[in-house]
């Protein structure tokens, strides 16, 4: 039996993000988790971009051809999660709910932009056609 993957793409240069996406767990039984950096070209930045989904408002997981987004994404994180360890136990119950996930997500979000802009970083602008036609 081969272990389904499922992506998780994220801003690796958001201290925050990437803090959560290094230490998220899925269970084994689900698949096997990989975390994408979304500041580097690849297949399924291209994908996420034709989607028309914008990564500075929301990461991505992929499951099979299901692609779930924002808060959609960190809830079924959550319902996914293994409940080993603290931050793991405290995702499942703060996410597994779509009503606490949809009201939690946007600040999130809020505080992710506020970060980025106090350490001077750029938002990755998947969506603005001339930023991408620099590659």
């Amino acid at each position: 039996m081969s272990e389904e993957e499922i992506l998780l793409v994220y801003d690796k240069e958001c201290p925050a993000c990437n803090n959560y996406c290094q230490v998220i767990r899925i269970r084994e039984r689900v698949g096997k988790l990989k975390i994408v950096d979304a500041r580097e070209n690849s297949e399924i930045m291209d994908e996420i971009t034709s989607k028309g989904l914008d990564i500075d408002q929301g990461m991505v997981l992929k499951m099979g051809d299901q692609f779930y987004y924002g808060t959609d994404a960190i809830h079924a994180l959550a319902l996914i999660s293994s409940k080993s360890g603290i931050f793991n136990r405290l995702n499942y119950w703060m996410f597994k709910s779509k009503k606490v996930s949809s009201v939690l997500y946007p600040m999130l979000r809020f505080f992710r932009n506020t970060l980025l802009k106090l350490l001077g970083k750029t938002t990755i602008n998947n969506l603005d056609k001339d930023e991408n036609s620099k590659f």
